[in-house]
């Protein structure tokens, strides 16, 4: 009589998911199917994922970009690719790869375009690499697709020595801009090391009595940063906002003016992101990670991010 073999269990993925909007405690762990890549995607296993501050907005539902829960989060990874869908060319299972992507990425394994993607600098480890791709990808977006800084430019970056800011202080300066920086005083070693010309302390008074004739200022931070940073741009600045949600100021004030105004939201793009690796590579920009710290204790980096008080970038490590 024939005995019957087990079926083999098909291959699983852990996350990190929410069912409810809330505090980090909403952050749990679940297990499902190993998603399969369409056509046009990759499978990567993921080695390292960025805690970006729009995880903890989206987390608490103040900024609901991905609708009602369940939803896992995560946008910036670096990993390895596992399998290949249909059409895909120039990657291969076994690559090295990093992307910011839409969602998903608290997890062992993620699908996404592989257009997305880009080769892994063999210089970074994945949790550098990890913590690049938003922060320099809304930098690049910012300072060069929309204001178009180069030597002469005098820059004003608010929150610089966040995730954001410490990368658009040194895209900056890379372009030859001459550098104001706002942070705590006991950041201004920090952004000093990164290239900021003139460090502002925005706790030690009104930083709009001491930087004058910006030509282009990047707020990281909204509230009522917007309208006061137009008193700092010269005639026909700029005020580039990268804040999701409310700005602070309507397009039509800043206009009234006689300044601009733009809104940065940040695309993926491998394309852009290959380019931005060589940054990484030689060293031009040095990605600063605060804390990298083991993927399930994924509500504790969302505290460490909520302080508000980390320089650079917060990163989860997926296990092995």
């Amino acid at each position: 009589m024939a005995t019957e073999r087990p079926h083999a269990q098909a291959p699983r993925a852990q996350k990190m998911t929410q069912r409810r909007f809330g505090g980090p405690e909403v952050l749990e762990p679940a297990e499902g199917p190993r998603p399969a890549p369409a056509p046009g995607e990759i499978l990567l296993r993921v080695h390292a994922v960025a805690v970006n501050p729009v995880d903890l907005q989206i987390r608490s539902g103040r900024a609901p970009l991905y609708g009602q829960p369940p939803f896992t989060l995560g946008c910036d990874v670096s990993g390895t690719v596992e399998a290949l869908g249909d059409g895909v060319t120039g990657l291969r299972p076994g690559d090295e790869v990093f992307a910011r992507i839409d969602s998903g990425g608290y997890a062992t394994h993620v699908t996404a375009p592989a257009a997305h993607f880009a080769p892994k600098p063999a210089s970074l480890d994945h949790i550098h690499a990890a913590a690049a791709p938003t922060a320099v990808l809304t930098a690049w977006q910012a300072l060069i697709d929309i204001a178009g800084v180069g030597p002469g430019t005098r820059v004003l970056i608010h929150a610089a020595a966040g995730g954001v800011g410490h990368a658009a202080v040194q895209l900056a300066k890379a372009e030859g801009a001459y550098v104001v920086a706002t942070a705590r005083a006991d950041r201004h070693d920090f952004l000093r090391y990164l290239g900021a010309d003139e460090p502002v302390d925005y706790t030690a008074g009104d930083f709009t009595e001491a930087v004058h004739d910006i030509d282009a200022a990047l707020d990281l931070i909204g509230g009522d940063y917007g309208p006061r940073t137009l008193n700092t741009l010269r005639p026909g600045g700029l005020l580039i906002t990268a804040v999701p949600g409310d700005p602070g100021l309507a397009p039509e004030e800043v206009e009234a003016r006689g300044m601009r105004f733009a809104a940065v939201e940040t695309r993926p793009s491998g394309e852009r992101l290959a380019r931005i690796a060589a940054l990484l590579a030689n060293g031009r920009i040095r990605i600063h990670v605060e804390a990298a710290l083991p993927f399930a204790e994924a509500a504790k980096a969302h505290e460490l991010g909520e302080a508000g008080r980390a320089k650079g970038r917060l990163v989860l490590v997926l296990p092995e």
